[in-house]
């Protein structure tokens, strides 16, 4: 633990951030807010955010200035969606987040659900991590698998993963999260600093295709997450 230099309140570890975005809309349901750390060990193959990967701790943000941009939004805020990179891997700062998160939304005029995504199974999340669980209104938990991604998951990316609720409000805002849902995955575009961002689950080539039909209008992508 480490102290503060005024030697009052332990420091919050800060959190290695890869973005932070609203409105996420793809992403859980509602109008959320988004956080995707940055550092993951885990690699799975056909992973369209390997930009998220590399640990790099000149991405460290402090968890009160995150959580200052939280409070910062305009309404309505309905979830936020905590992603990766894998989140877990920073198991201290992912606590003092969702610590912050659960003071600040007890205030607010209406429930606001969190969603954490995670690699890692389960069972290992509540083995090694029942605190941070107990933050979390839903998780959805399991590597990705390219091979069984298909159309019509919910919030998932490949067919192995699963949403577990854990709260009364997850259940509220997640029912029949695991089943098929109609309708092809939505996709937000979000132009920020020069870069063009891709928000979203993307189904079988999805990606591919839209770098092609860019492509074909005359877009050169360059270089882009899921070949990084």
């Amino acid at each position: 633990m480490t102290a503060s230099p005024a030697g009052g309140a332990p420091a919050l570890p800060g959190l290695m951030l890869n973005k932070a975005h609203y409105p996420v809309t793809t992403l859980g349901p509602g109008t959320r807010a988004g956080i995707w750390t940055q550092g993951c060990t885990i690699g799975c193959a056909g992973c369209v955010s390997k930009d998220t990967w590399p640990a790099d701790p000149a991405t460290s943000v402090d968890i009160d200035a995150l959580l200052g941009w939280l409070a910062s939004l305009p309404e309505p805020l309905d979830g936020i969606t905590v992603s990766g990179g894998e989140p877990f891997q920073q198991p201290r700062a992912l606590a003092a987040l969702l610590h912050g998160v659960d003071a600040w939304r007890a205030g607010q005029p209406r429930p606001v659900d969190v969603l954490v995504y995670s690699g890692y199974s389960l069972s290992r999340l509540r083995r090694d991590h029942p605190h941070i669980l107990g933050k979390c209104d839903a998780v959805v938990t399991g590597p990705y698998v390219e091979r069984l991604n298909r159309p019509g998951l919910r919030w998932r990316g490949s067919a192995n993963q699963r949403v577990t609720v854990l709260t009364e409000l997850g259940r509220t805002r997640y029912p029949a999260a695991n089943e098929s849902a109609a309708g092809p995955p939505s996709m937000q575009v979000s132009v920020e600093g020069g870069r063009i961002w891709f928000i979203g689950l993307p189904g079988p080539g999805d990606m591919d295709r839209l770098d092609d039909r860019l492509r074909s209008a005359g877009i050169n992508t360059g270089e882009v997450s899921w070949r990084s």
